[in-house]
């Protein structure tokens, strides 16, 4: 770990007078720290935000939620209006990390975790996400948990949060300030995949910073479930992970969201897919084909083909969890 300089600001503006190429913002620090001891990230400046006013959950006048990015992912996950109105987001929570870690990580900060691909970790491999144009061992290499959606020539790295993935099904929406103002962006469009710039994993600037999460008024409160497939029970990132959710009139489906994790450089949602499933029975053969469609494209690696047969049974699953969740 290099030397850097510390701040801790009162006020939004004052953190964001701060920001610049070689700085970070840091909360609980649950993976900036580790890329910092490993020396895959060296800052200058860390901008400690843990003093603003960012950690209220609040209901909007649209009946939905305002999450502040501080809300502590352990806080998240227990909160009566999460629990309530949005079980899908507090099971996926609860799904990742330890109870130790969920203590600490941030709303806010779980949306930026970089991947946990083994070259990427590895100081001592090329990486393009590290370094651009140096190359992704990852493509010919152990590729076991790699993407198999949406990847490019020059990443096949995957996103390791849960709780993004619930976030993407259930359309949320991010809050970002800068100094040019406030914004928000769609959680579809939030994390980016690789391209010809894989060292982008999202479209903030520099000196931009997550106040919020917004998620609209809740719709799948009654049939929803998160599965994350692994190979531990216990703290481990996923192999596939899949949030499905269904609005229901008895058998039919009224309609549908899906989204699945560990398969790509973000949380992997085809809204096609949903349309598809509305005014069809909720149903193993309705679901087999929701997963044949949105897995259509899936190009597997050497040592993850497996992840296709596993995602498609993990769909079906996850969504027959759903449709029964609720029914006496």
């Amino acid at each position: 770990m290099t030397p850097f300089q510390y701040s801790k600001p009162t006020s939004i503006d004052a953190a964001l007078a701060l920001t610049g190429p070689q700085a970070r913002f840091i909360a609980g620090g649950t993976n900036l720290l580790d890329l910092m001891k490993e020396n895959l990230d060296q800052p200058e400046h860390l901008i400690d935000i843990t003093g603003l006013p960012l950690d209220q959950v609040s209901q909007t006048e649209a009946g939905g939620l305002l999450i502040g990015a501080l809300v502590s992912n352990a806080d998240l996950a227990w909160h009566p209006l999460v629990e309530q109105g949005y079980p899908l987001l507090s099971q996926a929570i609860l799904a990742g990390a330890s109870p130790q870690l969920r203590n600490m990580a941030s709303t806010g900060g779980n949306l930026l975790q970089r991947t946990r691909c083994y070259y990427f970790y590895d100081a001592s491999t090329p990486c393009n996400k590290r370094e651009p144009g140096s190359g992704c061992p990852a493509r010919d290499g152990l590729n076991r948990i790699h993407a198999i959606l949406g990847a490019s020539d020059s990443c096949v790295a995957v996103h390791p949060s849960d709780m993004c993935v619930a976030l993407a099904a259930l359309e949320a929406r991010v809050h970002v300030q800068g100094k040019a103002g406030v914004r928000q962006i769609d959680f579809a469009d939030f994390h980016r995949l690789p391209g010809d710039s894989p060292q982008r994993d999202n479209q903030l600037a520099d000196d931009e910073l997550i106040t919020a999460i917004e998620l609209p008024a809740p719709q799948f409160s009654q049939h929803s479930h998160y599965l994350k497939v692994r190979d531990r029970e216990s703290y481990a990132f996923a192999l596939i992970s899949v949030a499905a959710a269904l609005e229901l009139d008895g058998d039919n489906i009224v309609s549908a969201r899906l989204a699945l994790g560990g398969v790509a450089h973000k949380p992997w949602r085809n809204p096609a897919v949903e349309q598809m499933l509305q005014g069809r029975a909720a149903s193993s053969e309705s679901f087999a084909a929701a997963a044949d469609m949105l897995l259509a494209d899936a190009k597997p690696l050497a040592h993850n083909a497996f992840k296709i047969k596993l995602a498609h049974a993990a769909i079906v699953r996850a969504f027959t969890e759903a449709a029964a969740t609720g029914v006496a």
